[in-house]
């Protein structure tokens, strides 16, 4: 029997159907397992991966440092003893701590326990200082002519104004940190963006672009390396997203947040939403630039008009005046 004959035998050709059916279900079940066996792997990988990054967030936030000490997270600094001290004995924190101290004092940049005792007691000491001082100098460096009553008065009165001092050098921080995470905060978007779309999670995206932005911004990277750090531990991510949006005051960022919360409840894209927020960011940065520079022009009226068109001026008359003078002061000579 030749090898055609044999092939195109009903026997041989039903046993070889057999026989590959049976390999393609030993491969599909064989290709689940080892599928299976890939993704627990990938799994086990992914949270031997997310424990590494808490530990890390964890001993950075302990030690202080941020990126590659590029930057320095300012966790709540021990305040000194007199300090506490005057603090539970004068009771400051029912005297002057409302709803939103914490939340001014971390918009700022100033977290813990320690920096709130040191606002508490500069907020109380301050206008005393400057009471004392002005008094001082009042009564018995420029006394002058003025009754004592009306020098006391005067030194009150600085002391009523310098008790703003903390709030205005408070907020005066607040705005330079705003400013600084404002102008930063459109290229951390489009890190972010190209980190998601790489294939990132969003732990690893915050920690990445925290370690780019330092350069940039440190007060932004401090701030997505406390998020990373939630984003680690806390067991709500909208939690995190939230705190964010709530230590920086930005509503770009609190719109940021607010994308990323709803893309996490609902299961949608992130990279579109992050796509989104990055193409919005960029344009508010263009329009505000557009603004300043169409508010460059009444600024720049006034001083033409004080310090240019006076000299514009003496520069055309200049030569008219001199002939005129030269001319009448000739014809005196030629009619004396």
């Amino acid at each position: 029997m030749s090898i055609i004959d044999m092939i195109t035998q009903r026997d041989f050709l039903i046993a070889m159907l057999a026989a590959i059916s049976a390999g393609a279900v030993v491969f599909t079940f064989g290709t689940s397992f080892i599928g299976k066996r890939e993704v627990k792997g990938r799994i086990k990988r992914v949270a031997l991966e997310r424990d590494k990054m808490r530990a890390e967030e964890m001993a950075r936030l302990r030690g202080g440092t941020v990126s590659d000490s590029r930057s320095s997270i300012r966790r709540g600094s021990e305040a000194k003893s007199y300090m506490k001290n005057a603090v539970e004995r004068f009771d400051l924190k029912k005297a002057f701590q409302d709803d939103t101290t914490i939340d001014k004092l971390a918009t700022a940049g100033f977290r813990g326990q320690g920096h709130l005792t040191s606002f508490l007691f500069q907020r109380f000491a301050t206008p005393l200082a400057i009471f004392a001082a002005v008094a001082f100098y009042l009564l018995f460096v420029s006394s002058g002519d003025r009754p004592v009553y009306l020098n006391i008065v005067y030194a009150i009165g600085a002391g009523l104004i310098g008790s703003y001092l903390p709030i205005l050098m408070l907020k005066n921080s607040t705005q330079k940190r705003q400013a600084s995470i404002r102008r930063s905060w459109p290229d951390c978007l489009d890190l972010l963006l190209l980190c998601v779309e790489a294939g990132m999670s969003m732990e690893h995206a915050f920690k990445r672009v925290a370690k780019e932005i330092g350069t940039q911004s440190v007060e932004l990277a401090e701030e997505l390396t406390l998020t990373t750090a939630e984003l680690s531990f806390l067991e709500d991510r909208t939690r995190a997203y939230e705190n964010l949006g709530r230590r920086t005051g930005l509503d770009g960022v609190r719109a940021v947040m607010t994308a990323l919360i709803q893309a996490d409840r609902y299961g949608t894209s992130v990279g579109q939403a992050l796509r989104v927020m990055a193409e919005e960011g960029r344009e508010a940065r263009m329009m505000e630039a557009e603004k300043k520079a169409a508010a460059l022009p009444p600024k720049l009226t006034v001083p033409l008009i004080i310090f240019f068109l006076p000299v514009l001026f003496i520069v055309i008359l200049s030569p008219a005046m001199i002939k005129v003078f030269a001319g009448s002061v000739a014809s005196t000579i030629s009619g004396g």
